[in-house]
C-alpha cells in the first residue's frame, strides 16, 4: 500500500506589477515607499535613478574598491621593481643608484590602472551578486520583457506589511498592466 503526500502550496517570494513606463514604475515605487513596504525591488530595462532612490540603495562600494586594488597594484608593482633592480640583480649603468625610482613610474603606473580595472570588474559582479543564475521572478514568464521594454516592481513576502491581498490591492491601484503572485 502507498500512501501519498498531501500536495503542498508552493511558497510565495512576493507580488509582481508590470508597468509600461519608466514613470509608472517611479510612482509604484515612490507609493510602495510611503504605505510603508520596506522589502521590494524594481526591475527595468536600463538604470533608473529614481527608483533606486525609493528603493534606498546605498552608494556603492566600487570606487573604494578600485582605489585598493589601484593602490595595491602600483606598490606590488614598484616593490618588484625595486627588489629586483635594486637588490636581486643590481646594474650600475651610467653611475645611476640601483634604487632609481624614475625609471619604475611607468610599470607602476600601468599596474595601478590594470588592476584598478581587474578589481572593479570583479567587485562589479561581487557587489551584484553575479552570477545569479536563478531567482525567484524568473518564474513569472512576463518577466522575460524586463530587459527588453517592461518594468517591474516586487513586494517581497518578507516585507512586514506584506499581506497577500492587502498588497495586491495595493498594486492594483497604482495601475499596473498586469499583477502576478512570484512562486518562490
Amino acid at each position: 500500500m502507498t500512501t501519498h503526500a498531501a500536495p503542498t502550496t508552493p511558497a510565495i517570494y512576493g507580488v509582481m506589477a508590470e508597468y509600461e513606463t519608466a514613470d509608472a514604475l517611479v510612482a509604484a515605487t515612490k507609493a510602495a515607499r510611503e504605505a510603508g513596504y520596506s522589502h521590494m525591488d524594481g526591475y527595468s530595462p536600463y538604470a533608473i535613478g529614481e527608483v533606486a532612490d525609493e528603493l534606498g540603495f546605498p552608494r556603492s562600494e566600487i570606487g573604494a574598491i578600485m582605489f585598493v586594488g589601484g593602490l595595491c597594484g602600483a606598490v606590488t608593482g614598484f616593490l618588484i621593481q625595486y627588489y629586483l633592480n635594486g637588490i636581486d640583480y643590481p646594474l650600475n649603468i651610467g653611475g645611476r643608484p640601483y634604487f632609481s625610482w624614475p625609471m619604475f613610474i611607468v610599470i607602476t603606473w600601468e599596474l595601478l590602472v590594470l588592476t584598478a580595472a581587474a578589481s572593479g570588474v570583479i567587485g562589479l559582479f561581487a557587489l551584484c551578486g553575479l552570477p545569479q543564475p536563478y531567482h525567484p521572478v524568473f518564474n513569472v514568464p512576463a518577466f522575460e520583457r524586463a530587459s527588453r521594454d517592461r518594468f517591474f516592481l516586487v513586494i517581497e513576502a518578507t516585507d512586514p506589511q506584506y499581506d497577500a491581498a492587502t498588497t495586491r490591492t495595493f498594486l492594483t491601484g497604482t495601475n499596473p498592466l498586469s499583477i502576478e503572485e512570484v512562486p518562490e
